[in-house]
């Protein structure tokens, strides 16, 4: 039996650096968005900042988090063999959630998931002790902690609202005092706000990221909240003025400073308090077969938990692992950098391409805030609006942007602000001992100084605003996912038994397994995707060439498409009809991305270049219209395969099929034009189209003579005319398309000569 619970413990501990590798994922964003949003260092400097901050708050970590032990149930009530239920239960549900928010790329609460893990767990196990000796459901109450569970939601609730508004305002005003050429307003006020920023981080540092620290003893920590006012004036004082010296001295960028100290904190802080989230129940769980074992007792139903009420410490060598773990994790980990990426998208200066699409809910409210706006521009005075508009003028920070090797989402002021707002707010939640999650602060702060900062304007609001809403979203279903998954496994491990509990283990490592195949596939879409972006924010030649690569890839993906789509017509084949589906929502996405970016690549023509401009918005119009034509053609082939409807007769195989290979041969030859820039074959291809759509005309004729001698169905006839039409559009499409791209390149051509 001793031998069966020391695997048990494996199992715990394996789940534990699974646990440490997903949790840094979702945690990262917490100290990394700032810095690497503003661009305050190169990358790797951010991340060695980052992980020095890690390694210091793991190795001078609290230890062992009483929330594991006894902050959501009583121990002392619960067998060994029960605690031991809760904790596997507990962790294997954490390694799927928390993989799971990973792999889509939203930030979540570790503290949360925890906690709602063990509330779940420990409730279905006390519910099944209350039945086993036949007491009243009611009684389950003397188990649970009912009162911690109840404060950590009032808790979230509450940081939410605080966060946004104090971001909000904060920036606001800090943006108003800055402006967004802060490069003059720097040399007035930087020593001031840098002063105000780093005295509020240092405390943040000292109140947040050294509570309970190994050096720090509880003498000390009492001194420090004792002298607080004292620690606050003198480094606000002392800072301010040496930063001033060192500014007119040495021109030190202050704001850099700022936030490269504010992600060291806010690094050291969430492996200090939040490394207990990943390895505070594994460790319980070890604490517990120790004192089973110390017991002396063999039978594990027989040993009550009361042990585990106690204070115990944590060994460092155990800390010392976990920390250097969470950091090969930061460098090594793609889905942190995603979850990153999520918060960065919401909050960047500038429009582009959004992550979410809009909802009825997110219209709602930017409609009304719009409503509220004008209500109050019309009761401010004009003088006062004018003011407060030239403070926000935003064409000084575009310039800059522009004119950039890498683009900033937004610039040092707001990630100052982010940093100082939720280290106060985390600090002072701290100090008076309120339950908080780092990445709520974090996030929602975030949220709210884009909002002040005007990121979120009338071409983006309402994606941002939907986006936003779902992360928030995500957090409530954290809390009801983590509840119920746990509460179900407590149950099925219960009366599984270890035969349950090892099925429950190879279920976790394969959904993990499964979403890292899935999101590397994606990361690789998505960086194709970027690529084709990125090529069209370049100078105009390589534009030029881009454009010519993106219609052959299209022209040959549509050709493949159509290709497929007459197969698995012919041998109706439903499997490949719906994988050829994919296909043309790949193609729909990749043309639709071209045009979003429209506006970033016609800036970059030069002024004398407007009709170039003209033709190339004509080229990715026309291209869009080619996939749509082919996914009119795709979709209802696979609808009328789907429906089990009557397959096509000989006749309409045969003529569908030189119709494919009419248009295949145009489509080839219209690719090798543009390939070569050859145009004086045009008038080859416009011959060629004449004869596809005299064609098309005599298939329509025949079609219609089947109907009326009743020789074809209703649903067949439906599907071929509608073949007929789209292919029709497909060729006048694809020959204007050609036309639109010899203009392109001619009249490119004639101005560079």
């Amino acid at each position: 039996m001793e031998n069966l619970y020391i695997i048990l413990i494996g199992i715990l501990f394996i789940a534990a650096i699974s646990d440490l590798i997903v949790g840094v994922s979702n945690d990262a964003v917490n100290f990394l968005n700032s810095a690497i949003g503003s661009k305050a260092a190169p990358f790797k400097m951010i991340m060695i900042i980052a992980s020095l901050g890690v390694i210091v708050g793991a190795v001078f970590s609290d230890g062992m988090m009483e929330v594991a032990r006894k902050g959501i149930f009583h121990p002392e009530h619960f067998y060994f063999s029960e605690i031991m239920i809760i904790f596997l239960a507990v962790m294997l549900t954490d390694v799927i959630l928390l993989d799971l928010f990973n792999t889509l790329g939203l930030p979540t609460s570790t503290t949360v998931s925890i906690v709602f893990e063990l509330l779940g767990a420990a409730v279905a196990m006390s519910i099944i002790k209350v039945y086993k000796l036949g007491l009243d459901i009611s009684e389950i109450g003397m188990y649970i902690n009912s009162e911690k569970a109840l404060a950590i939601i009032f808790g979230i609730l509450l940081s939410i609202v605080i966060a946004f508004t104090a971001g909000a305002l904060v920036q606001y005003l800090i943006r108003i005092l800055f402006s967004f050429n802060f490069a003059k307003t720097h040399k007035y006020f930087g020593a001031l706000w840098g002063g105000l920023a780093i005295t509020a981080i240092t405390y943040f540092l000292l109140i947040k990221g050294a509570k309970g620290s190994a050096i720090i003893n509880s003498e000390q920590l009492s001194w420090i909240k004792s002298h607080t006012f004292q620690i606050i004036a003198y480094g606000f004082f002392g800072c301010t003025i040496m930063l001033q010296i060192l500014y007119w001295l040495f021109k030190v960028d202050i704001l850099k400073i700022t936030v490269l100290l504010g992600t060291f904190a806010l690094a050291m802080a969430f492996a200090g308090n939040d490394l207990i989230n990943f390895i505070g129940v594994p460790l319980a769980g070890l604490k517990s077969f120790q004192f089973f074992t110390a017991s002396g007792i063999s039978n594990p139903d027989g040993f009550l938990m009361a042990d585990l009420t106690g204070k115990v410490k944590t060994e460092s060598f155990l800390l010392v692992l976990a920390g250097l773990v969470m950091v090969v994790t930061l460098w090594f980990s793609k889905k942190a950098r995603k979850v990153t990426a999520t918060t960065l998208d919401l909050s960047r200066q500038e429009e582009g391409d959004e992550r979410f699409g809009a909802s009825l809910f997110s219209r709602t409210i930017v409609r009304a805030s719009i409503g509220l706006n004008e209500s109050f521009e019309a009761i401010t005075p004009k003088k006062l609006r004018r003011v407060i508009d030239r403070r926000f003028d935003q064409s000084f920070y575009k310039n800059s942007n522009d004119q950039g090797t890498t683009a900033v989402s937004f610039d040092m002021v707001r990630a100052s602000v982010n940093l100082v707002v939720a280290s106060i707010l985390i600090a002072f939640a701290t100090s008076l001992k309120l339950p908080l999650s780092t990445t709520y602060v974090t996030f929602m702060v975030a949220m709210g100084t884009s909002l002040a900062d005007r990121a979120w304007g009338r071409e983006s609001a309402v994606y941002r605003v939907s986006g936003a809403i779902t992360v928030i979203g995500g957090w409530f279903m954290t809390a009801f996912i983590a509840f119920t998954s746990a509460f179900l496994m407590v149950y099925i491990m219960n009366f599984g038994g270890f035969i349950a509990i090892g099925l429950l283990a190879i279920v976790a490592i394969i959904f993990v397994y499964r979403t890292h195949v899935i999101f590397n596939k994606k990361e690789k879409e998505k960086q194709k995707d970027q690529e084709l972006v990125d090529e069209l924010k370049t100078d105009e030649e390589k534009i030029l060439l881009s454009c010519k690569n993106n219609v052959i890839k299209t022209i040959n993906g549509s050709l493949e498409i159509l290709e497929k789509c007459y197969n698995g017509l012919y041998n109706e084949n439903r499997k490949a009809l719906r994988k050829i589906l994919k296909d043309v929502e790949k193609l729909n996405t990749n043309t639709k991305k071209l045009k979003d970016n429209m506006h970033k690549t016609i800036v970059k023509f030069r002024e004398d270049r407007v009709e170039s401009g003209h033709y190339y918005v004509q080229v990715l119009d026309y291209l869009r219209e080619i996939v749509h034509s082919v996914s009119f053609i795709a979709r209802p082939i696979f609808d009328h395969v789907e429906n089990n409807h009557k397959a096509m007769v000989k006749i309409q195989k045969e003529e569908l099929t030189g119709l494919y290979e009419g248009v295949r041969n145009l489509l080839q030859k219209t690719e090798s034009i543009i390939e070569k820039q050859n145009f004086k074959k045009i008038d080859n291809i416009l011959e060629e189209q004449q004869k596809m759509l005299d064609l098309i005309e005599v298939l329509r004729k025949n079609q219609i003579k089947r109907i009326k001698k009743d020789s074809a169905g209703t649903k067949i006839s439906i599907l071929y005319l509608n073949i007929i039409a789209e292919s029709k559009n497909l060729i006048l499409y694809s020959v204007n398309l050609l036309k639109s791209f010899r203009d392109f390149v001619l009249l490119d051509s004639d101005e560079i000569k």
